[in-house]
């Protein structure tokens, strides 16, 4: 029996050894340009072409067929999307399942609405992969990362927040907040999905303060942290030195955000997944 996980890019992912994996990958779209989310995809130009960019802009999630190609012919599919508040991917990842299970009736896709974006998808995807390499059953991989995605969580940092305001994830008078003498708006994947922002802060000092003590209050206490950040690795440094000081020797990964989270979280964002309790 095949396994296989799917998910779409703003898992942040193009390839994983570990596992048999595939991504769909969604586009960001403006009057001028597309820009499709793959390995081809030069993220820094296109953040820097958005930066100077003055028009409208939106992503585009995969459709029936990108799910569908990306099952490929596996026996057993962990399919990871992101949150289903925020995008289409998840349903459009449901239909091609039930296409899939129809054509294929001995073939099964699990399909997991993350609530969630990038790095907090990065350790589900990780979760299952050791499962599945560990032996366990499909069933029971199923019934275990539907537990295990109720104890990650999401915190974000944004400089701006123009591309969110622009496409209706939060509002406009929140958006104004970001990039205004270097106040960096705080926040939190919630648990129905969306985008909460909780702190305005000035300056990286106290951003990089509010990050800590929000991922301790959702429950965080000491388990692996996965941050992706948008041209931003200095920052993401300190805040990886800030949580070792305070939690020890911890499972801490930083990597750079693909195209779909770098749209959303622009040029000094910060993604942060981490286990909660």
């Amino acid at each position: 029996m095949t396994f296989k996980i799917v998910t779409d890019s703003s898992s942040d992912m193009l390839n994983f050894d570990a596992t048999p994996f595939a991504v769909a990958p969604l586009k960001i779209v403006t009057t001028e340009k597309e820009y499709c989310d793959d390995q081809k995809l030069d993220v820094a130009a296109m953040v820097e072409d958005l930066l100077k960019y003055k028009g409208k802009s939106s992503s585009s999630c995969p459709n029936t067929d990108d799910w569908l190609k990306a099952f490929g012919d596996a026996d057993r599919i962990f399919c990871i999307t992101i949150t289903a508040t925020l995008s289409g991917c998840y349903n459009a990842a449901c239909v091609a399942k039930q296409i899939y299970e129809e054509q294929k009736t001995d073939k099964k896709v699990f399909v997991i609405n993350s609530l969630s974006t990038g790095p907090e998808m990065k350790l589900i995807i990780e979760k299952i992969s050791e499962s599945i390499n560990a032996g366990k059953a499909y069933e029971t991989i199923c019934e275990e990362i539907t537990a295990y995605t109720a104890k990650t969580g999401l915190i974000f940092m944004l400089e701006s927040m123009k591309n969110l305001a622009n496409n209706g994830r939060v509002s406009h008078l929140t958006a104004k907040a970001a990039g205004l003498l270097g106040i960096r708006v705080v926040g939190k994947a919630s648990d129905k999905g969306d985008l909460q922002p909780l702190d305005k802060c000035r300056g990286e000092a106290k951003s990089r303060c509010a990050i800590i003590n929000r991922m301790r209050e959702e429950g965080y206490w000491g388990g692996r942290v996965r941050i992706a950040h948008c041209l931003n690795p200095e920052f993401s440094e300190s805040i990886k030195q800030a949580l070792i000081k305070e939690f020890g020797n911890i499972d801490i990964d930083i990597y750079e955000c693909r195209g779909l989270c770098s749209f959303y979280a622009e040029k000094g964002g910060i993604l942060i997944g981490f286990e909660k309790r």
